[in-house]
């Protein structure tokens, strides 16, 4: 697997880049930002970080100005619906922290600008990166207990309003512990 390409820049647009590295030329597809920031440095040394997709008709290399891009391109296309092209929309759409900021807040409207990015995704963004990210512990975020927010993230992220999810899971008994449990329970609910 190619991790890092160092080369000369042969061309640059707004969707990717080739490296020539010894004669060849490597297409690496990137964000704007870093097609921006490699533009009119043509037939100058450049240096990307990697990640390398293998499918079974094409082998695609996704480049990254620093690692941290990388770490975070990475993360969000471990999630299940989350493929390269959205992944790059998405670092499109903001810096790194910036986008880190609104999977831990909760703002899936941030995520949403990205085409092919909904709210059901956006949900599924949050509710899996939250954690990996740092985010709210058993910590209360916005007055609900850690377990809670997780259960209203997960009705949420089935297609239910905020609203209806909170009205169910006001339903569901106190001693129902566990986010897993607490949706099961809510969707009973919300299925009367």
């Amino acid at each position: 697997m190619i991790a890092h390409l160092s080369g000369t820049l042969f061309s640059a647009n707004d969707h990717f880049v080739i490296i020539d590295t010894d004669g060849v030329g490597y297409k690496v597809r990137v964000t704007a930002e870093t097609s921006r920031s490699l533009y009119n440095r043509e037939n100058k040394k450049v240096s990307l970080w990697i990640h390398t997709i293998v499918r079974e008709d094409a082998l695609d290399l996704y480049g990254f100005l620093n690692k941290t891009e990388l770490d975070f391109f990475e993360m969000l296309i471990s999630v299940s619906g989350i493929g390269p092209k959205s992944g790059l929309g998405i670092l499109n759409i903001s810096p790194v922290e910036h986008l880190k900021e609104a999977i831990i807040n909760g703002n899936a409207s941030a995520l949403t600008k990205v085409a092919g990015i909904g709210s059901k995704n956006a949900q599924k963004i949050i509710l899996e990166l939250r954690d990996k990210l740092g985010g709210a512990g058993d910590e209360t975020y916005g007055g609900v207990l850690h377990e809670e927010r997780d259960a209203i993230e997960g009705l949420v992220a089935l297609g239910y309003s905020m609203q209806n999810a909170r009205e169910a899971l006001k339903k569901v008994p106190a001693d129902v512990t566990g986010a897993g449990n607490r949706i099961k329970q809510a969707l009973k609910q919300l299925g009367k």
